[in-house]
């Protein structure tokens, strides 16, 4: 989507001739207000709108702790959000920061992992009843079992059983709490500043809720220790990035979890590449949800395809350094 329906852009009372894309994500279509006035995004279908209600009171609360980030822009009529041809549209302000697709340095993970133990401190004595909900985002089982659903005889069939295969090692997690997440840590919606070098805010908000140590920071190393990203046709697990982002974590807020959450980072990043690795496969076979980048590859399946297998091949990198991973988190 290029064009803003002027019905949107009215809503704020902004003309639709302002507002250009913004280029990357996976889920949402995001687009720039003026000169940085504002974002206004077009939600995935999987979100409803009081998605924007709860984005709403958790980043209220992050602010009254003196956070940084983005905060819900009401429209003129004080509506959290537009409705228009059974599309979401949210405004948010901006934040002036830089958004990285891979982590530089240890320094940078080092950052980003003390913005994250901030975050947790802060809404570790957050009250809130979450009006959206994803069900089963990290339902490892059942993004398994539509992986099996799908498996065939043919050369995407050979990738879907190579990551069941790896499914089949897989530890075992600890029994942990549920905790309030952001849900979706990648590199990506950690916003930094160079000079001097600091880590802003979280951004991408439609992913707060409960949720578990294990997946959310196992998931945000997925994506921060892997440098060459999920598009590359290799990947490597980065054992410094990891460890200097557990380091920045665990100084902030290395009191509020408990054994079992640390080692549960470790076996979380192994299962949430898997997991993943089955979810892009699954989109191999469905060509309906992952976003895609049709300046690199053919079609979506291609682009998932790769994703993967990258996916795939990071779960066992991870596998192979398991035991210094689990010294780096029990500190």
């Amino acid at each position: 989507m290029t064009m803003i329906p002027p019905i949107v852009a009215a809503a704020w009372g902004w003309s639709d001739q302002a507002i250009v894309p913004l280029v990357g994500g996976l889920i949402n279509q995001t687009f720039v207000v003026g000169e940085r006035l504002a974002v206004l995004q077009c939600l995935h279908s999987v979100f409803d709108g009081v998605v924007n209600l709860d984005l709403e009171a958790v980043t209220d609360h992050l602010a009254a702790r003196g956070m940084v980030t983005p905060r819900l822009i009401r429209t003129r009529d004080g509506h959290g959000w537009v409705d228009h041809d059974g599309l979401v549209w949210r405004a948010l302000t901006w934040v002036d920061g830089e958004s990285l697709h891979a982590v530089p340095s240890p320094a940078w993970a080092e950052a980003g992992g003390r913005l994250v133990g901030r975050f947790h401190r802060a809404v570790a004595d957050l009250s809130y009843d979450y009006k959206f909900t994803r069900i089963g985002v990290h339902d490892t089982a059942a993004h398994l079992q539509r992986l099996r659903d799908r498996v065939d005889d043919g050369p995407d069939g050979d990738l879907g059983r190579r990551i069941l295969d790896a499914a089949g090692e897989l530890p075992s997690l600890p029994s942990i709490p549920s905790r309030h997440v952001h849900g979706d840590l990648k590199i990506s919606n950690v916003m930094f500043r160079r000079e001097p070098l600091d880590a802003l805010c979280l951004v991408d908000l439609d992913t707060f809720g409960r949720g578990t140590m294990a997946f959310e920071l196992g998931d945000a190393m997925r994506s921060w220790c892997n440098p060459h990203g999920e598009d590359a046709g290799s990947v490597r697990f980065d054992v410094p990035i990891f460890a200097a982002a557990i380091r920045g974590f665990l100084d902030v807020a290395g009191d509020l979890v408990s054994t079992d959450e640390r080692r549960s980072i470790t076996i979380g990043l192994e299962t949430v590449c898997i997991e993943l690795a089955a979810r892009f496969a699954v989109d191999v076979f469905d060509d309906r949800y992952f976003g895609w980048d049709t300046t690199r590859f053919a079609s979506r399946r291609d682009h998932n395809r790769v994703r993967a297998e990258g996916q795939l091949a990071l779960g066992l990198a991870v596998r192979a350094a398991r035991d210094e991973a689990m010294a780096i988190v029990s500190g």
